[in-house]
């Protein structure tokens, strides 16, 4: 369970700083918009976005156990977090993520990190499937710039909610959020190598402000920014309150042991490494108990920033470090530019990354499946959307180990890499 960096730091040499750096810079860049939009996505304040990936994201790159994860807030946590600040207001959130730490030590204590094989394929596909709807659907209220003044938190009621503001569609958020987009694909396609998430972002937010387009920025809705981290602090921790918020503690756990190695496994196909599974579970502990004592969000690995790391040339830990000092630079002098992003920019950016979370070139894949792990992606897809992510695992994951059982026979598959 010890952590890589100390196995990478022997012989660490000028020529690895060197690579490392640029890759931490390079992803601190993708990461920063990113964080930004899955907080605001999740009904946190967008500052505390950038705390977690500060916070979590040194920690977890500090004591993980692979070379090249990236860690921070996730997509994935958006729809817990939304529900949990919704139910138990942001406090609630604080504590709860602090529990997930916890348990997320108590697992990689006990080597829990292999059971990950036994959580069935379909069942994470069809959560993620879901949850990347859920996402896309609430953010096209800032996309198009409609006039909701309370979106629901329910999926049926708020598509009726979007469906009956459409009268108040805006052309200039809609054109702001479009062409982000466009322009997120094209650096994709024609650099892969660069930071395009923060280049779109800031074209177009710059667009907003020369020409006065009435468009909402982050600063015009939430104020201005923090310039510095908060103290540390605890919450206030009550044996009542510890109760009721057990179920979102244990779901946040979930996710972020899930997440985090499921990045790690496909982080060792693209460098041909090996991770520490249970050092990575104590690392993700660890960032959740710090991202929660400085006020920030769940945090977990985050595969398409760990992506980015390698392709960037990112060799070590250290890459991941310099990503999250990176960040804290920015928000110490560049606070006030940070306000200037749109929020319709930050919406097609959401949207993007649900498309790639649902993974839809492997879609045709999913309906050659044998029929009964069709129907369990369906239905964990399903509840997810309908009912509770809390459910769909739960129900899900039941399902899936029962039909497991029943076909002892049958070897389990091998994980593919996922894109989100």
């Amino acid at each position: 369970m010890k952590p890589k960096i100390l196995t990478t730091l022997p012989g660490y040499s000028r020529t690895l700083l060197a690579q490392d750096v640029l890759a931490g810079v390079t992803v601190a860049m993708v990461a920063l918009p990113l964080s930004l939009a899955i907080a605001i996505a999740s009904g946190a304040d967008p500052a505390k976005g950038l705390v977690t990936a500060i916070v979590a994201g040194f920690l977890i790159s500090l004591l993980g156990g692979s070379r090249v994860q990236i860690g921070g807030p996730t997509g994935a946590f958006i729809v817990v977090v939304f529900g949990v600040i919704a139910d138990h207001g942001y406090d609630g959130l604080v504590l709860a993520t602090l529990m997930a730490g916890l348990i997320l030590l108590v697992a990689g204590f006990f080597r829990a990190g292999n059971l990950i094989r036994l959580i069935p394929e379909p069942v994470i596909n069809g959560f993620t499937i879901g949850i990347a709807v859920i996402i896309a659907t609430s953010q096209l209220k800032d996309l198009l710039g409609l006039a909701v003044t309370d979106l629901p938190a329910d999926f049926l009621p708020k598509v009726e909610a979007l469906w009956a503001a459409r009268p108040t569609v805006s052309g200039a958020s809609t054109t702001i959020g479009v062409v982000t987009m466009a322009l997120i694909v094209l650096f994709r396609r024609a650099a892969p190598k660069w930071p395009g998430l923060i280049v779109a972002v800031a074209l177009t937010s710059a667009i907003v402000a020369v020409t006065g387009l009435p468009v909402d920025t982050i600063a015009s809705r939430f104020g201005d920014l923090p310039g510095t981290l908060p103290w540390p602090a605890l919450p206030v921790v009550s044996i009542a309150r510890l109760i009721e918020l057990l179920p979102s503690a244990l779901v946040i756990a979930f996710l972020a042991g899930v997440e985090s190695l499921l990045s790690a496994m496909v982080a060792d196909r693209m460098i041909a490494g090996h991770h520490r599974p249970n050092a990575e579970l104590l690392a993700q502990g660890a960032a959740n108990i710090g991202s929660s004592l400085f006020g920030g969000m769940p945090a977990t690995g985050a595969i398409a920033r760990t992506a980015t790391n390698i392709r960037a040339g990112g060799k070590t830990p250290v890459a991941g470090l310099v990503h999250a000092v990176t960040i804290l630079i920015v928000m110490l002098v560049a606070a006030p530019l940070v306000g200037y992003m749109a929020m319709p920019a930050l919406a097609g950016l959401l949207i993007l990354t649900a498309w790639n979370m649902s993974e839809p070139h492997k879609w045709r894949g999913h309906l050659a499946e044998r029929a009964s792990d069709i129907f369990l992606l369906a239905l964990t897809m399903v509840l997810t959307v309908l009912a509770d992510l809390t459910v769909a695992i739960g129900v899900g994951v039941a399902l899936g180990l029962a039909l497991r059982l029943h076909r002892r026979d049958v070897p389990a598959s091998d994980w593919s890499d996922p894109d989100r």
